[in-house]
């Protein structure tokens, strides 16, 4: 009988590990995990995190000199998948304040409404606090990439709703950067841009830099 619930335990969790490593980005957040075996960042640090446009920042700390930033962005992620590995890119740094960039990958799935967007975004939040309950945290508005203009309507309404659900949490932050990435005219700058029209240039992030600064801890 011991030797039947010891088979069923190695089974149970050798299907738990096998589901993990499946997992989407599990080789980016066990990439963020021998990175810190070797060098551990800095506690009270500004944690990013989201999707590639962080992950695209290599230099972000050469864009706020005045403070230590610690980036654990990951390429092409959604909402959804940034809260599965919150105990992996939040919970181990003891962050002095968390800022997120994420939202907009999560249009690419058919279906997605705004409303579904704010959900997650609140579930993304809670989950922080879970641990971190006074932790101040910014969130970064949705931003217009040209390759993705068609799904301006929605992420202008996701935008909109965030701002009012951050309004209503203690020591959260709505930074607006999308409207700083238009012409006078009321295009999209594409000279921000990469050749994809989708990640920033570092034209693009100075923008952000200028707009993020005084929101920092």
């Amino acid at each position: 009988m011991k030797t039947i619930k010891l088979l069923a335990l190695f089974l149970f969790l050798f299907s738990a590990a096998q589901a993990q490593t499946q997992a989407p980005f599990y080789n980016d957040i066990q990439q963020f995990k021998k990175q810190d075996s070797l060098a551990f960042p800095p506690k009270n640090a500004v944690l990013l995190i989201g999707s590639s446009t962080f992950t695209n920042w290599k230099d972000v700390q050469n864009y706020f000199p005045k403070h230590t930033i610690v980036n654990r962005g990951f390429g092409g992620s959604s909402l959804l998948n940034v809260i599965n590995y919150v105990g992996d890119i939040v919970y181990p740094y003891h962050p002095k304040q968390v800022v997120i960039y994420c939202g907009e990958n999560d249009f690419m799935a058919e279906g997605t409404t705004p409303d579904m967007v704010v959900a997650r975004a609140k579930k993304l939040i809670d989950t922080i606090r879970f641990k971190y309950p006074k932790v101040p945290i910014a969130y970064i508005s949705i931003k217009p990439s040209p390759s993705r203009e068609k799904y301006l309507p929605m992420m202008i309404e996701a935008n909109a709703k965030i701002k009012d659900m951050l309004s209503t949490i203690k020591r959260t932050t709505f930074i607006n950067t999308y409207n700083a990435m238009f012409n006078a005219d009321g295009t999209i700058m594409k000279d921000i841009f990469l050749s994809d029209n989708l990640h920033m240039n570092a034209k693009g992030y100075a923008i952000w830099q200028k707009i993020m600064e005084p929101y920092l801890k």
